[in-house]
């Protein structure tokens, strides 16, 4: 590290001070613009299609920007060392393991920049003095700049020696041959056979099990119950980053989500999100693309249901595709029902699923017909217009409603 780093002035140095003791404890408007600036970039999607790349990018980031502020408040304008943080270590061989290279680690200049605005704004608020502002932004910016650059390079070395350690085992053998599948490239059956210890004729059904702060031992618990629900003991494994992994099971049949459901209670961290059944080698890519669907989908709504499958979930993985427009249209197709009792959500539910039929409604609740017309006609109180209108957006806004919860 050189040496030739500016020394502050006094007021410079309290300036500076005073904005990283507020930069250290940041609003969340100004987290979720860091975040945003990142993951709607162009040229950073690989590193943000996977919800766990995704908050793993999103604690790097807020890990290099506490580290820059907390260096600042014990020695404003000071050169700041490099962040190796177990946070943004955990992030990055994640990445390796995904195989992305030191480019992916651009997604921190671009944070860096919207970190820059939001540190201009508040040094202004902290000083009108001209000259003290001029030379705390000066020395600032050249910190801030500095420090990511000495961050990226340190870190670059640990991805190289992270690659290197995987190289010499199976795994990054088994990552390639998956990753030339998922992306459609011609691949020899037999070889890919051979690499991966699986056989790919036959029907596949994907499964993706991840959570945050999870650990091996839990996500092999979550896969072994899905093992169970589906009744086979065969699997394709493959550790996708340190807290999420794939799993291929040679079945024709998905297993019930509300078995799974059961089943990871004891793992209560974990999500699993199924695709649907494949045949053959194009199976094996679409099965696992649906099941990567659900997985998004469910980490965008933040939904408590632990376990998700395609065939339930494909209408809403397409409806919120935009939270916040997905939102709206709950809100404004369900009106005061959105807030409702959860029990009328699912009587109307099914009422719609049983096309409109209240007997089979009664039999699939295992309560009295007239229970269900009561819920029902409560139902069409609280809806800003009648079911009869347009059931068709009343059943997707309700499932929309059962992923992502009762609004408040």
């Amino acid at each position: 590290m050189k040496d030739d780093w500016e020394t502050p002035s006094p007021r410079a140095r309290e300036v500076i001070r005073k904005g990283a003791e507020q930069a250290l404890d940041p609003k969340a408007e100004w987290l979720d613009e860091l975040f945003d600036a990142v993951r709607h970039a162009s040229g950073t999607s690989p590193a943000h299609v996977d919800p766990v790349l995704e908050d793993g990018a999103r604690r790097a980031n807020l890990s290099n920007l506490l580290h820059w502020a907390a260096a600042n408040i014990q020695r404003p304008g000071a050169r700041v060392s490099a962040n190796l943080s177990p946070e943004l270590l955990e992030s990055v061989r994640d990445m390796v393991r995904r195989d992305l290279d030191e480019k992916a680690l651009d997604i921190w200049r671009l944070g860096q920049n919207v970190a820059w605005r939001r540190w201009m704004e508040i040094c202004f608020g902290l000083t009108s003095d001209a000259g003290v502002l001029h030379e705390v932004l000066a020395l600032t910016s050249r910190s801030i700049y500095t420090f990511i650059d000495d961050t990226i390079d340190a870190v670059s070395e640990v991805m190289r020696q992270e690659r290197r350690e995987l190289s010499q085992g199976t795994h990054s053998e088994r990552l390639t041959t998956v990753s030339l599948i998922l992306e459609g490239a011609p691949v020899s059956r037999s070889s890919a056979e051979s690499r991966l210890g699986y056989h790919l004729t036959g029907s596949h059904l994907a499964a993706i099990i991840w959570g945050n702060d999870v650990t091996g031992d839990q996500l092999e618990q979550a896969a072994e119950q899905v093992l169970a629900a589906a009744g086979t003991a065969r699997r394709l494994t493959l550790l996708a980053t340190g807290s999420s992994m794939w799993l291929w099971l040679p079945v024709s049949t998905a297993p019930r989500t509300e078995d799974l459901e059961a089943g990871l209670a004891a793992v209560p961290a974990v999500r699993v999100a199924l695709g649907r059944p494949r045949s053959d080698l194009d199976g094996f890519r679409q099965s696992h693309l649906e099941a990567a669907a659900v997985q998004r989908m469910m980490a965008r709504l933040g939904t408590s249901r632990r376990a998700g499958g395609y065939t339930d979930a494909q209408l809403v993985a397409l409806l919120s595709q935009d939270v916040g427009r997905a939102d709206e249209f709950v809100a404004d197709t369900l009106g005061e029902l959105a807030c409702a009792d959860p029990v009328l959500h699912l009587t109307l539910r099914t009422y719609l699923d049983q096309q409109c039929n209240a007997a089979r409604v009664a039999e699939r609740l295992y309560t009295h017909r007239n229970t269900v017309v009561r819920r029902l006609a409560r139902c069409d109180e609280l809806l800003p217009r009648p079911l009869a209108h347009d059931p068709v957006s009343v059943g997707a806004a309700l499932h929309l409603l059962s992923w992502s919860g009762p609004k408040e």
